[in-house]
């Protein structure tokens, strides 16, 4: 069964606009251009330093591929990481695995 990652961030304050410019064109294209599916990607409504995205993996193996193809590429470590370091905050991130139930429109 497919499988999802939850991923929260907290966003530097000021930097929502440039943190939603750069993920929606360089790390969500890099990310789908390998194979990664992007199932959803939300902002806070009230609370600009809320961002969270939701990434589906059909199996660990590929989750370990994905994994490898994108955070050990030149592009990500080059150009990719450094630029996430000064809009988010590192030590806030939060990563849930879950699994859709019975009713979920995400099977």
């Amino acid at each position: 069964m497919a499988f999802y990652e939850l991923r929260q961030y907290k966003i530097k304050p000021g930097k929502m606009s440039e943190w939603l410019e750069f993920m929606e064109n360089k790390i969500i294209p890099f990310q789908v251009s390998k194979g990664a599916v992007i199932s959803a990607s939300f902002k806070g409504e009230t609370d600009d330093t809320v961002y969270f995205w939701i990434r589906r993996f059909e199996s660990e193996t590929e989750r370990e591929r994905l994994y490898r193809d994108i955070y050990e590429s030149d592009f990500w470590k080059d150009e990719v990481a450094p630029k996430v370091g000064e809009l988010i905050d590192r030590e806030a991130i939060q990563v849930q695995r879950v699994t859709p139930t019975s009713l979920s429109i995400l099977q």
